[in-house]
């Protein structure tokens, strides 16, 4: 067993849990909408971060560690499946099944196409 591992990926997890903490509060105070801005954004940004972070270390320049912490650790606790499934399921119920059908496929295109370009950018 890593311990090292365990304790790079969760420094990493915590930062990342607060860093989407600060971020949704910042971005629900200045945008009152019922498009989930804050959560759509932190996933996206989340996959242009991990996808810079895979193509990085499939080019030797991030060690496993800096891996750990950055893309399991940060990406993990920053981005959140969860809480893009209740709100999906919260705006259906409410009756706004096409702004829910909206947020799940420009998060899924807009989240795979940053992914990408992450990627690319990391060479």
């Amino acid at each position: 067993m890593n311990f090292k591992g365990f304790l790079l990926v969760g420094a990493g997890g915590a930062v990342g849990s607060m860093a989407r903490y600060g971020v949704s509060l910042v971005m629900n105070k200045f945008i009152v909408n019922p498009f989930p801005f804050a959560t759509f954004t932190i996933n996206v940004v989340g996959s242009l971060i991990i996808g810079l972070l895979f193509g990085l270390a499939g080019r030797q320049q991030l060690q496993v560690g800096g891996y750990l912490l950055l893309a399991s650790g940060f990406c993990g606790g920053f981005t959140t499946f969860s809480t893009f499934a209740l709100e999906n399921v919260t705006l259906m119920q409410k009756g706004q099944s096409t702004l829910a059908l909206m947020y799940m496929g420009l998060s899924v295109v807009i989240g795979l196409l940053l992914c990408r370009v992450g990627m690319w950018l990391a060479g």
